[in-house]
C-alpha cells in the first residue's frame, strides 16, 4: 500500500505549511488523433485558511484543476500532494477515502439528492465523512446558511438560490479541509451570490480551511486573499488581487 494512504484525520501541514502542493502538472487528453492539452506545467501551493480565486476564461483549465485536486480526475504529468497524501500514486479504495474525508466540493449544479429533504442531504455528507454527529452537524450548517426554516423540504420545493445553500451546508458539514467550489454564484441572484462568498469567506477563519472558488468572474477576484489566473493551460499570474482586497459588502455585478 501507498505509504501516503488518506486517513480519516488528515495532516494538514504534511509539506512544509502547504494544504495544497502540485509540481509540474500536466493534464491531456486524446481526442482521436488529436491531443488536447487542458494544463501544462503547473505548480502551486494553497495553506490551511487561504480563501482562493481562479480566474481564467472557458477552456483555460479552471474546472481541470479543481477536479485534479480533488481527485475527480489524474494528472498526466507532475505530483498532487493533499493533506500530505500523494493523490498520484494512490489507489481506487485510497482514493474513495480521501475524497470523503479531505475534500469537499460545491458543483453549479448543486447535485441534491432529489428524494432526501434538505436536512437529510446535508447529514448524507455529514455521515459520509465519517461524523458520528451527523444530523446536529446538518442542522447546524443549515442554521449557519439560513434555512433553518427549510429544513424538511425537498430540493423542487426550493428555490435555486436555497439548493444552493443547501448544497453548500452538505460541504460545511463534512469538516473537510480542502473546499473546492466551480462557479457557486454562477446561477444566482447578486444578493444570493453574497451571501454564498460571505459563508465561504468565514470557513476559511472558523475551520482554517482551504477554499478554492473557481469562476470567470473578475469581482469576486477581489474579495480573494489571492488570484491564480489561468489561460491556455497555463498560470499566467498568482498574487493578491490588484488594488488590494476588498471588503464583500463593496462587490458590484
Amino acid at each position: 500500500m501507498n505509504s501516503h494512504a488518506p486517513t480519516s484525520t488528515p495532516d494538514r501541514t504534511a509539506v512544509g505549511q502547504s494544504l495544497i502542493d502540485l509540481r509540474g502538472i500536466g493534464r491531456s487528453y486524446d481526442m482521436g488523433a488529436t491531443t488536447v492539452t487542458a494544463l501544462k506545467d503547473v505548480s502551486l501551493s494553497v495553506a490551511p485558511g487561504e480563501f482562493v480565486v481562479v480566474l481564467g476564461p472557458s477552456g483555460s483549465g479552471k474546472t481541470t484543476l479543481l477536479n485534479l485536486i480533488g481527485a475527480l480526475d489524474s494528472p498526466t504529468a507532475g505530483s498532487i500532494v493533499v493533506a500530505g497524501q500523494d493523490i498520484t500514486r494512490a489507489g481506487r479504495a485510497e482514493l474513495a477515502r480521501f475524497r470523503r474525508h479531505t475534500v469537499s466540493f460545491i458543483f453549479q449544479t448543486f447535485n441534491l439528492f432529489p428524494g432526501l429533504t434538505a436536512l437529510e442531504n446535508v447529514q448524507f455528507g455529514a455521515d459520509v465523512g465519517g461524523h458520528s454527529d451527523g444530523r446536529a452537524r446538518a442542522i447546524d450548517v443549515l442554521e449557519r446558511v439560513g434555512l433553518s426554516e427549510r429544513v424538511r423540504h425537498f430540493p423542487h420545493e426550493l428555490s435555486g438560490g436555497e439548493q444552493q445553500r443547501v448544497a453548500i451546508a452538505r460541504a460545511l458539514g463534512t469538516g473537510s479541509p480542502v473546499l473546492l467550489a466551480d462557479e457557486p454564484t454562477g446561477e444566482l441572484d447578486f444578493t444570493t451570490g453574497v451571501q454564498i462568498l460571505e459563508l465561504l469567506h468565514e470557513q476559511t477563519h472558523r475551520e482554517n480551511t482551504a477554499v478554492l472558488i473557481v469562476t470567470h468572474n473578475r469581482e469576486i477576484s477581489r474579495v480573494a486573499d489571492r488570484v491564480i489566473e489561468l489561460a491556455s493551460g497555463r498560470i499566467v499570474s498568482d498574487g493578491p488581487p490588484p488594488g488590494g482586497q476588498t471588503k464583500i459588502s463593496e462587490l458590484q455585478w
